[in-house]
C-alpha cells in the first residue's frame, strides 16, 4: 500500500480508481467492509483501490467544541489501513480551513475526477464531505450521471448477535464506560492504547509487591477507571498483564494514572513505547482500608486475569 500525505505527491491520475472517503476513526469492521467493496470493484475494473482520510479530524478545524476523543491516532490508523491488505493507495490529507471551504462539486470535479481518476466511489450511507457537507449521496449520484462515475452505497454493518450497527460513536461510548468486551466485535480486535513508560510513584513493587509500568498516554480515548485484564506489546515481545486506570483512591493522592503489572516479567521498560490491549474489565476502582487489603485484591485480580487469558487462549 502506498501512503500519500499531500496532493502534490500525485503526478497523474490512477488507473480506474475506486475511491472511498471518510474519517475512518477506529478503522473498525464497518470500515473494513467498505474497503473490501472498494477492493472488489477495483479488481473487477482492473483498477486502483483508494481510501482518502484527513488529519486532523475535520471537526478539530470546523467545530472544535464537538470534536470527539479519537479511537485511533494517526500512527495506529495508518497501521490498521495497512493491515487490512485491501488498498493500493491511502491518502492522509492535511485538513485546514482552506480545505474545508472547497465546494463539494469542485472537490469531485477537480480532485476526485481530474487528479485521482475516479471511476467509482464507495461511500457510507450517512457520510458527507465538502463545504457545508454538500457532498452527500444525492449530489454524488447526480454528478455521477453527468461525469460517468459509479456511486456504491453499502448497507450498515451489524456485528454478530448484536442489534446496534457498528459506528465510531458507539465504540467510544462502550470504551468510555469501560465495557471493553463490547468493543471487540465492532473493532475486530481489542481496544488499544499506547504510550511511553515513565517513572511513577514507585509504590507497586516497593509497597505492594507488584511492580507496574506507568504509561504516559498518547491516546485520547481512555477506558473508564478500573482494573483490566490486558495484553501488553513491548520491545521484548507480547505479554499478559493487569492494568489499573484511575486515581488510586487508597492513597488519596488524586493523580490520574494508567499503570500495568506485566505478569512474569522483569525487564526494564523505562523510556520504551508499549501498547496495551484491553481484554476484559475485572472490576471498578475501589478504596481499600490499607496496603495489605489492596495487595490481597491485586492478587485476586491476577488470578482472575490468568483464568481469562486461559479461557481466551491468550497464553
Amino acid at each position: 500500500m502506498q501512503l500519500i500525505e499531500h496532493i502534490s505527491e500525485i503526478s497523474h491520475p490512477f488507473k480506474d480508481a475506486v475511491v472511498t472517503i471518510g474519517n475512518f476513526d477506529g478503522v473498525h469492521k464497518g470500515h473494513v467492509a467498505l474497503f473490501r467493496q472498494v477492493r472488489d470493484r477495483a479488481d473487477s475494473l482492473q483498477g486502483t483501490a483508494v481510501a482518502i482520510t484527513f488529519d486532523p479530524h475535520p471537526l478539530v478545524v470546523v467545530r472544535p467544541e464537538r470534536r470527539p476523543p479519537l479511537i485511533t491516532l494517526r500512527e495506529q490508523k495508518i497501521e490498521l489501513f495497512t493491515a487490512s491488505g485491501l488498498l493500493d493507495i491511502l491518502m492522509v490529507l492535511p485538513f485546514d480551513r482552506e480545505f474545508a471551504s472547497i465546494p463539494a462539486e469542485n472537490f469531485i470535479r477537480d480532485f476526485l475526477i481530474k487528479t485521482i481518476g475516479m471511476k467509482a466511489i464507495v461511500i457510507g450511507p450517512d457520510y458527507a464531505f465538502g463545504r457545508n457537507r454538500e457532498g452527500n449521496i444525492h449530489l454524488l449520484e447526480k454528478m455521477g450521471k453527468e461525469l460517468g462515475f459509479e456511486v456504491i452505497v453499502p448497507g450498515w454493518i451489524t456485528p454478530d448477535n448484536m442489534e446496534d450497527r457498528i459506528s465510531s460513536t458507539r465504540i467510544r461510548e462502550v470504551v468510555g464506560k469501560g465495557d471493553v468486551t463490547a468493543a471487540v466485535p465492532m473493532l475486530g480486535r481489542y481496544y488499544q492504547v499506547r504510550g511511553e513508560v515513565e517513572t511513577g510513584r514507585q509504590r507497586g513493587g516497593r509497597l505492594l509487591g507488584f511492580p507496574t509500568a506507568n504509561i504516559r498516554l498518547q491516546d485520547e480515548l481512555c477506558p473508564a477507571s478500573g482494573v483490566y485484564a490486558v495484553t501488553v506489546e513491548t520491545p521484548c515481545g507480547r505479554h499478559t498483564g493487569v492494568a489499573n486506570i484511575g486515581y488510586s483512591p487508597t492513597f488519596d493522592d488524586n493523580i490520574f494514572t494508567v499503570e500495568v503489572h506485566i505478569l512474569d516479567f522483569s525487564e526494564n521498560l523505562y523510556g520504551q513505547q508499549i501498547r496495551i490491549n484491553f481484554v476484559e474489565r475485572l472490576r471498578g476502582e475501589k478504596k481499600f482500608s490499607g496496603i495489605e487489603a489492596l495487595s490481597e485484591q491485586i492478587q485476586k485480580d491476577i488470578i482472575r486475569a490468568r483464568e481469562i487469558f486461559h479461557e481466551k487462549k491468550l497464553v
